[in-house]
């Protein structure tokens, strides 16, 4: 296994409408460039996508009051850096693989907001950062 390219950027945020302005008004995002809000309900996320040339950033809020993003907002009321998120070919392949060495991998895979199986590897396995694999998306190929 071996991670591919980054994929996006997971900012939480206690509003996705202020953060597409901060984007906009702050660095030049058009909103062409943002996608609409959708939620997530397994998830406990609302989302919207950003699109750079190089990646995404995902704009994530609380959805529902047993939403995982709330206790990350009771420790950063205005928001920041949630996790990182990289590409990988077969995420069943990378989640046996993670365990093989000793990491811990948060919840079975499931689908996430581009519709592929994602998983969630645990910040201590890396540096302190929450890692989201994402079995990249097949039109990609």
């Amino acid at each position: 296994m071996k991670i591919g390219k980054l994929n996006h950027i997971g900012i939480a945020v206690p509003s996705i409408e202020k953060a597409w302005e901060t984007y906009k008004n702050f660095y030049g995002v058009e909103e062409k460039d943002i996608t609409p809000i959708r939620g997530m309900e397994a998830q406990g996320v609302k989302f919207s996508f950003v699109n750079l040339p190089n990646a995404q950033i995902e704009l994530i809020e609380p959805l529902g009051e047993k939403s995982p993003i709330l206790k990350f907002l009771e420790k950063n009321p205005a928001g920041g850096q949630h996790h990182v998120c990289f590409e990988v070919e077969n995420i069943y392949e990378a989640r046996d693989t993670l365990v093989a060495k000793g990491a811990t991998v948060l919840g079975e895979p499931r689908i996430g907001a581009h519709g592929t199986m994602i998983i969630f590897v645990h910040p201590k396995n890396s540096d302190g950062v929450l890692i989201e694999l994402m079995e990249t998306p097949k039109e990609a190929h």
